[in-house]
């Protein structure tokens, strides 16, 4: 806004942002993940993303840790029998082992610019695409996530 020499603008500024989330799970011990692309955070999309991620599965059951984001405990998502959802506490993101994904593809952007959101997706995809299962098992294995897998084989190898 253009004013009189002296005279402070007063107006509403706005900055254009664009967003996308990936929704996604790991399991540690194999280095699988399973990530999906959605324009909102909501529950309607993690509904999407569960269905998806069920049908990923099929006869298989997994475990599924996760914060507690509202959308995460809608009261209208209908849980598929295969998946059980698991409520770490709040303000823990150092319990999920996704966040360490997370944290290691952010790393490989510091510094960069992308010129716009597309550019981004496409970036993230690749960085996805490039990751062995072996690094991801490396990033997301937990030494208490190890203990609690062997100590499961032990219970059911003594039962």
């Amino acid at each position: 806004m253009i004013t009189a020499r002296g005279v402070k603008p007063i107006v509403s500024v706005q900055w254009p942002r664009k967003a996308f989330w990936l929704y996604g799970v790991v399991e540690p011990l194999a280095g699988w993940h399973f990530c999906r692309e959605y324009p909102h955070l909501d529950s309607e999309n993690f509904q999407k993303f569960i269905d998806a991620l069920s049908l990923e599965l099929g006869d298989d059951m997994a475990l599924m840790q996760m914060d507690q984001a509202s959308a995460h405990q809608a009261l209208a998502l209908a849980w598929p029998e295969n998946l059980i959802p698991i409520f770490q506490p709040s303000h823990s993101p150092q319990l999920n082992p996704i966040e360490r994904l997370w944290q290691f593809i952010k790393r490989q952007f510091k510094g960069e610019n992308f010129s716009n959101l597309q550019e981004l997706r496409q970036r993230v995809q690749h960085e996805l695409a490039q990751m062995s299962s072996e690094l991801i098992s490396f990033l997301t294995c937990y030494d208490f996530i190890l203990e609690a897998l062997f100590h499961e084989a032990l219970f059911y190898a003594s039962s």
